[in-house]
């Protein structure tokens, strides 16, 4: 494969596109929004008439023929400015459309992705539990068969875009049998929003991501038609990895544009802020942190890129994600505190940008499968599982 990372000229139109609307539309308004932690409706909706939620979808399912490069260049422009709003992207992309895309029947398919591919109705992926997080073989929610439909009984966690005012749909993974070994059949179901028996908990009160929108979801004897299982029963588990394969490049994307955001904001303050008589830019102490914000940010660039196009070529790519998880999420922790510490008193005032990105970089470093789980899938694609 190629090592040239270079963008063609059709990606490199669109992250500038994006780029102008999240410095133009985003940044200007989104603080606001995060102080009163307030989903912002109205941006959402103008990311959906620009076509970001249909980005890596066909045409014919009202997509816009894009491919996931095109997604994650998006993801990272968004977060150079707010990190809430790219994982509202992301999430309502890899694991609330995306389930539908690669594993619905063509029904399903008509009836869900036009609307979520414009940005109308968001979708959401319920998988953790309350006691089941990196572990998804430990899944207690169930789902049993009573004639032409599914009962399903149990409780997600930290759903994100699960309790907003256009959220249409829940893609619930639950136990649907055991295996002659006793381990568990896990299936999907798509549960439409509002359904009797779900409940959607109130919001959490977060450290973070405060414009996103994530809830408790409680399944009491949810019915839904046989129709709505999505792809083939007892495949849930394999399904989902493969998601979180994909979705870990996304969330890599999201955390290099975090770290690429407090670069940004740093070099201007570096350059505005004047202390003992001249800018603090000019300090040796500071170049030299921003030399390595740029640095991190630069390889967390390059790792996600080279896992997306191990993706798109439909070459493995397991590990070259997981690297770039556990890399790029790394970074935006570094950098969030650097740039912090940069600000000095100024960057613990949330009304400036790094205050944000360093209450939301925290979380990189957990969703999506925590840094330990990384680090176990390479040392277990470097062959050392093998040896316990």
């Amino acid at each position: 494969m190629s090592l040239d990372h270079r963008l063609t000229p059709e990606h490199e139109e669109l992250r500038r596109t994006v780029e102008a609307f999240a410095h133009e539309v985003i940044a200007p308004a989104i603080g606001d929004y995060y102080e009163r932690h307030a989903f912002p409706y109205e941006i959402v909706r103008e990311m959906g008439k620009m076509g970001l939620f249909g980005l890596p979808f066909p045409e014919e399912h009202g997509g816009m023929g894009g491919d996931f490069l095109a997604l994650c260049l998006a993801i990272e422009e968004i977060a150079r400015v707010d990190s809430s709003l790219a994982v509202t992207l992301e999430a309502g992309v890899s694991l609330g459309a995306m389930p539908i895309l690669r594993f619905g029947t063509e029904e399903q398919r008509r009836q869900w992705l036009p609307r979520l591919c414009a940005g109308e109705m968001l979708a959401a992926f319920g998988l953790t539990e309350p006691d089941c997080g990196s572990d998804a073989g430990g899944l207690r929610t169930t789902a049993v068969r009573d004639g032409e439909e599914w009962v399903i009984n149990g409780t997600k966690s930290f759903i994100t875009n699960s309790g907003t005012d256009i959220t249409g749909l829940v893609t619930v993974a639950a136990v649907t049998g055991r295996a002659e070994d006793g381990a568990p059949r896990i299936s999907t179901l798509l549960v439409p929003v509002p359904t009797p028996g779900l409940t959607i908990a109130p919001p959490y009160s977060k450290v973070g991501w405060n414009c996103s929108d994530t809830h408790e979801l409680s399944f009491s004897d949810v019915r839904v038609p046989s129709a709505n299982l999505l792809g083939e029963e007892g495949r849930g588990y394999a399904q989902f990895l493969s998601l979180l394969d994909e979705g870990r490049i996304a969330i890599s994307a999201l955390a290099t544009g975090l770290a690429q955001g407090c670069l940004d904001e740093s070099l201007r303050y570096a350059a505005a802020r004047i202390a003992f008589g001249r800018p603090i830019g000019a300090n040796q102490a500071i170049q030299f942190k921003l030399a390595d914000m740029d640095a991190r940010a630069h390889t967390a660039r390059l790792a996600w890129r080279d896992a997306a196009s191990r993706m798109l070529a439909g070459e493995p790519f397991k590990k070259q994600a997981a690297i770039a998880k556990l890399h790029s999420s790394d970074v935006a922790v570094t950098n969030a505190r650097e740039a912090t510490q940069i600000h000095g008193g100024y960057g613990f005032m949330n009304e400036y940008p790094v205050a944000r990105m360093w209450r939301d970089a925290k979380i990189l470093e957990i969703g999506e499968g925590t840094s330990e789980v990384q680090r176990m899938l390479i040392a277990r694609e470097l062959g050392l599982a093998a040896l316990g």
